[in-house]
């Protein structure tokens, strides 16, 4: 017999049977979640009975996802297409999310990663895009969630980046510099927002089986003269664990972290990397 706490529901004891994790009815804005991590938080979202608002910029990919998470839960499901580097079309989209679900009660940020570079090879232009699809989107989501969160006194946002935060990798230099800079954002908007309520917290992956890692992977395979599933052998070797992780490992952390569960867990950023980091 599994272990539990004295509520008899902190764990999952067999497939199919649900911890309580006081997400139900609640409102989650998931983005960039047409795929991927995010998609895969999005499902366990709904699965826990929370109502998702599901944002990216492939309305068609977004649109299946949803469709798909609706035909599984009985929850509502709202997807909009936008570019979470549009600072006005994510105020309207949060606005939207807030009128429809009575508020915002968990935000996951969330954007795709900038180009595999050396330094040498960055342009200015790059550099601005990257920084403002990792950084100002995390800001732009930020500022029009939290009002609402405050207003129930309760919230959770949640920022999603990458192992490179700790552990920076040698041709992802613009996630390298951009993502770390999303911590001291977090640091401080969860010492600032702690007294209404509101965590904060940042979830860092490592090396992930996404369709993101798979171009990478086919890039570098051949470029090494190996096939893509040797690639991502040898990425796997690199992990304590001696493999790639899988979106809905990293999406179990995500959802932790916005639940009930870890009330006490603010201003952190919690690594999901298999053992990939080697820090202490």
């Amino acid at each position: 017999m599994p272990t539990c706490d004295r509520n008899t529901n902190l764990i999952r004891r067999k497939k199919g049977e649900l911890v309580n994790l006081g997400l139900k009815g609640r409102s989650a804005i998931v983005c960039a979640s047409s795929e991927g991590i995010a998609r895969a938080a999005a499902e366990k979202f709904a699965e826990e009975g929370a109502r998702v608002a599901m944002c990216s910029r492939d309305a068609k990919k977004l649109n299946a996802a949803a469709e798909a998470i609706r035909s599984r839960y009985p929850v509502e499901v709202m997807a909009q297409a936008l570019d979470v580097t549009d600072a006005a079309a994510v105020e309207q989209f949060v606005a939207h999310v807030a009128q429809k679900f009575d508020g915002v009660d968990v935000c996951v940020t969330n954007a795709g990663g900038p180009p595999p570079k050396m330094f040498l090879s960055t342009t200015t232009e790059e550099w601005h895009r990257a920084v403002e699809l990792n950084f100002m989107s995390v800001v732009y989501f930020a500022h029009a969630v939290l009002p609402h969160m405050r207003e129930k006194r309760w919230g959770r946002l949640v920022t999603l980046t990458s192992v490179t935060v700790r552990q920076p990798v040698d041709d992802l230099v613009y996630s390298n510099a951009v993502r770390a800079g999303v911590l001291g954002l977090v640091k401080s908007l969860s010492n600032e927002f702690g007294k209404d309520g509101i965590t904060v917290n940042n979830v860092a992956p490592g090396y992930t089986a996404t369709e993101r890692l798979k171009q990478l992977a086919r890039t570098r395979a051949a470029e090494a003269g190996l096939s893509e599933e040797a690639y991502l052998d040898r990425l796997g070797e690199q992990t304590a664990l001696q493999r790639v992780g899988l979106a809905e490992e990293i999406a179990d952390a995500i959802v932790w972290l916005a639940s009930e569960r870890a009330s006490y867990v603010t201003g952190q950023t919690l690594l999901v990397d298999g053992g990939l980091f080697k820090g202490i």
